[in-house]
């Protein structure tokens, strides 16, 4: 049964007493809800002229816990932190755990490991006056987080300028066949080494990890040229690369064959040395024997001769039963035959012909010959 219906027990529970009806008293309602909030927090409740308790100093106390916890940030290995008081730089912070002023510092992060690409496309003039469309890639670093956030507006926008810029100023500088054959190795390392000290001189805070060259194209009004030109300078070094094989092959071989015939040659005076030393030894000693009887040497020497004559020649040898006998013999024909041929003569004839002439026929026919006859 409610309070203020009949046979209740006439309470007011907003502080009311009796039976007086009437709105509640809004001032009664913050004082209990007050004394009821320092009584949970250890103080004490009071009537109208209580004083404020030390409550609210623990409230003080826990808004600052949680305002020193909100400024704990983590940098990971990879970042760098750029702590900024009132927007302005104050430190640079490494990878770890710390703690920055909320609300009076921010942080900002920069990400210094990630490799980013850059890429630049367009036509260029070289110093021969040739048009030639090339196209660079790019990859860069943060090395410093504060020349990146500081320094320079846009660094990204930066590097692609000072590439367009150093391509121009290496390319320009050189003819266009130095450019198509095989010179791009250098360009890469000038072109790398003209826009890192353009970036220094900005101080952007990038650094270069790398700089690739894609392969050049002419412009395609004239890439038919372009193709037979590269084409007949890579013959022009098939056959240089030839030539030198050629060369590497023949010089040490005419080497080995020049000092073959200087071996040779030193033989061969060796062996005329010899054979003449032997020569002139066999005549002195003939001599010797000369002079101790003439007649018979000079026999001697002659049957020698003749058999060393006759011996390299082609020779006939014919002997018949009948000598009243008249016989032709084309001799001019027999000297054309090859040796070891027989002619065929009459019967009762006997020709002998031996391809080493005198040799063995002079030993069996010497006694007539001594005689001075020959049959």
């Amino acid at each position: 049964m409610a309070w203020n219906e009949p046979g209740g027990d006439n309470r007011d529970p907003w502080g009311g007493r009796g039976g007086s009806a009437g709105p509640p008293d809004l001032d009664a309602v913050v004082r209990k809800m007050r004394d009821r909030i320092n009584r949970l927090f250890g103080g004490r409740g009071g009537g109208r002229g209580a004083k404020p308790s030390i409550s609210l100093g623990l409230i003080a106390i826990l808004l600052l816990v949680v305002w020193v916890l909100s400024g704990i940030y983590l940098i990971q290995p990879a970042e760098r932190g750029v702590v900024l008081r009132l927007g302005t730089f104050k430190t640079l912070t490494g990878p770890g755990p710390h703690w920055y002023m909320r609300f009076i510092e921010s942080v900002e992060k920069i990400d210094v490991d990630h490799v980013r690409t850059v890429s630049h496309r367009a036509k260029i003039l070289t110093r021969d006056e040739n048009i030639i469309q090339v196209e660079l890639a790019v990859q860069y670093q943060v090395k410093d987080a504060k020349d990146y956030l500081f320094q320079v507006r846009d660094p990204d926008y930066t590097l692609q300028e000072a590439t367009e810029s150093a391509l121009r100023e290496v390319i320009g500088g050189i003819p266009m066949d130095q450019f198509l054959t095989g010179g791009r190795g250098e360009i890469v390392r000038q072109t790398k080494e003209l826009i890192q000290t353009i970036l220094d001189r900005y101080q952007t805070g990038l650094i270069l990890t790398s700089v690739n060259l894609q392969d050049p194209q002419p412009p395609e009004e004239v890439q038919g040229a372009f193709e037979d030109a590269i084409k007949a300078q890579e013959d022009e070094v098939k056959f240089k690369n030839q030539a030198e094989a050629y060369a590497r092959d023949i010089v040490p071989r005419a080497r080995g064959e020049a000092a073959r015939m200087r071996e040779e040659a030193i033989g061969y005076k060796e062996q005329v040395i010899a054979q003449a030393e032997g020569e002139t030894s066999r005549f002195l000693q003939t001599l010797k024997e000369y002079e101790k009887a003439p007649a018979i040497t000079r026999k001697r020497l002659y049957l020698e001769t003749m058999e060393a004559v006759l011996a390299s020649t082609s020779k006939v040898v014919m002997q018949s039963q009948d000598g009243n006998s008249l016989m032709y013999l084309p001799l001019d024909k027999l000297m054309e035959r090859p040796s070891g041929f027989q002619q065929p003569v009459p019967e009762g004839t006997q020709i002998r012909t031996t391809p080493e002439g005198m040799a063995q026929d002079g030993q069996r026919r010497r006694s007539p010959l001594r005689e001075g006859g020959v049959r």
